[in-house]
């Protein structure tokens, strides 16, 4: 009954006027970038992060929350008609998506991925709202030590799960903590590491940070690119048969089950459940050789589990503080930013946040299925639209946004230095997410380190005599050692047979 009133408090404050206002653009928005390749809900919500500023805590983290699970239905339509995930999450869509609209079945594809997303979506927000109090309760056991731990597991496992090189993750995610150090030292109040220039006092903002690595970067990189090429086929028959359904079903749950899961660890994620689901799909498959071919399991088991993923990844940050992933760090910057701290504290000090916020996810997933198929057509005419049109007004949007934040032309170089380095970092297939991760989470993590000695008297073995921080340190030195030791055996295997 508790969870009943909670949440019937919750959708009292989604249907205030301006939250359901905010929750519709951030749906629609999110659908509308998810069609459109290359931009991405991280680049979105870091570029429209300056316009909640304006808006309450609640209404903001609503948008951007829309922006992010809207985003995973949207990418699916690229991915079955072009061929082109338009949200990386959507990538493994493409291989059985698109074989099925060559074969005239593009309509029972974008269908069964529209209503699978949605009821993976709903049963995620489900488990997201059963499973946030316990765990909540849980981490009121937590003190600096058992943080510190669980955020160096967390950037660990996001270094661990990157998909080119560790070590290459493991040097971006240097790079972000030797940045967040950049400013006034929290402790003593002395400026460090900001050559003698008064704007860096306050260290790097977060907003021209991440809207220079990530949406000024994709604009670089894009630069040049054509119309995207549409297969031609007619979109018929949007609404799956009983065939289908019955194909879909099993798929739709397991993915379900396995996004959830995976949401809720660090590192995991949306696009990792997606290929973990497909995985999973065509290994219980009585006729596996049909993937890769138009098998619709391959287009509901993926579909489900990326949208079962987003609402799983609130969990660590609504009850831990700690982002699961490169989105939920720039909820936990806008959350920080709005004055709001996350934890195990947020159910009871800022109700109307997480509830709001769980009730903003049922009605943005009824809002989706209602908006996906109907505007398929336009979505597709948005295809054609080329690029040296799109990204001047999406750089026109950046300027404006990082400026606003505190009427700063520092922040403005700041955003061209970071789209400098988040081209470079593309393109010499750096991934951003551990650097942006390890900037937001540096603070914090120096933070609880300290405290940690101070409470010790400077002893180091405070992190290893309480069973929780000794047990992410174990997973941390495990996952190192994985990914070291076959890379030892490599060198010395090259340097024998030299």
């Amino acid at each position: 009954m508790d969870y009943l009133n909670s949440l019937i408090f919750g959708f009292s404050v989604t249907f205030e006027p301006i939250n359901f206002l905010y929750c519709f653009w951030g749906v629609f928005i999110g659908n509308l970038i998810g069609v459109l390749p290359g931009i991405g809900p991280v680049g979105t919500i870091a570029l429209l992060l300056p316009f909640t500023l304006g808006a309450s805590p609640v209404a903001g983290i609503i948008m951007l929350s829309g922006i992010y699970y809207g985003a995973m239905y949207g990418g699916t339509i690229t991915s079955i008609l072009v061929n082109i995930p338009g949200e990386a999450a959507s990538a493994v869509t493409c291989l059985d998506g698109y074989q099925m609209a060559r074969q005239g079945r593009a309509g029972p594809a974008l269908g069964i991925a529209a209503f699978g997303s949605f009821i993976a979506g709903t049963l995620g927000v489900i488990g997201l709202m059963f499973l946030a109090k316990p765990l909540a309760s849980f981490a009121l056991r937590f003190g600096p030590p058992e943080y510190f731990a669980l955020m160096c597991l967390g950037l660990t496992m996001v270094v661990y799960l990157t998909q080119g090189s560790t070590l290459k993750g493991l040097i971006t995610a240097v790079a972000g903590f030797i940045v967040s150090q950049i400013g006034t030292d929290i402790i003593n109040g002395r400026p460090r590491f900001i050559f003698g220039l008064a704007e860096l006092r306050d260290g790097i903002g977060l907003v021209p940070a991440v809207v220079g690595l990530l949406g000024l970067s994709e604009v670089f990189l894009n630069i040049g690119e054509s119309e995207i090429s549409i297969y031609k086929t007619k979109v018929k028959g949007l609404l799956p048969n009983l065939e289908d359904w019955s194909a879909s079903i099993k798929p739709i749950f397991r993915g379900t089950i396995i996004g959830f899961l995976l949401g809720i660890l660090p590192g995991g994620g949306a696009i990792v459940a997606s290929f973990a689901s497909y995985a999973v799909e065509k290994k219980v498959s009585k006729h596996p050789e049909r993937f890769g071919h138009g098998a619709i399991e391959g287009v509901a088991g993926p579909e489900s589990a990326n949208n079962s993923a987003t609402a799983g990844s609130y969990i660590p940050l609504f009850t831990l503080g700690i982002p699961s992933n490169v989105v939920m760090a720039l909820l936990l910057g806008a959350l920080m930013i709005h004055g709001v701290q996350p934890g195990p504290l947020l159910m009871k000090t800022n109700p109307e946040i997480f509830w709001g916020t769980v009730a903003s996810m049922y009605l943005g997933n009824v809002i989706l299925l209602v908006l996906n198929i109907p505007l398929i057509g336009l979505w597709v005419q948005l295809l054609k639209i080329p690029y040296r049109l799109l990204f001047p007004l999406i750089l026109v949007f950046m300027l404006i946004g990082v400026y606003s934040v505190n009427n700063s032309v520092t922040d403005l170089y700041i955003m061209m230095i970071f789209g400098i380095f988040g081209y470079l970092f593309k393109k010499f297939d750096f991934e951003p997410a551990p650097l942006i991760l390890a900037f937001i989470l540096g603070p914090i993590m120096e933070n609880s380190f300290r405290q940690s000695l101070l409470m010790s008297g400077g002893n180091f073995n405070i992190f290893f005599m309480r069973s929780i921080s000794l047990t992410c340190f174990g997973i941390v030195f495990a996952l190192l050692m994985s990914e070291g030791i076959p890379s030892l055996r490599k060198f010395k295997s090259k340097i024998q047979a030299e």
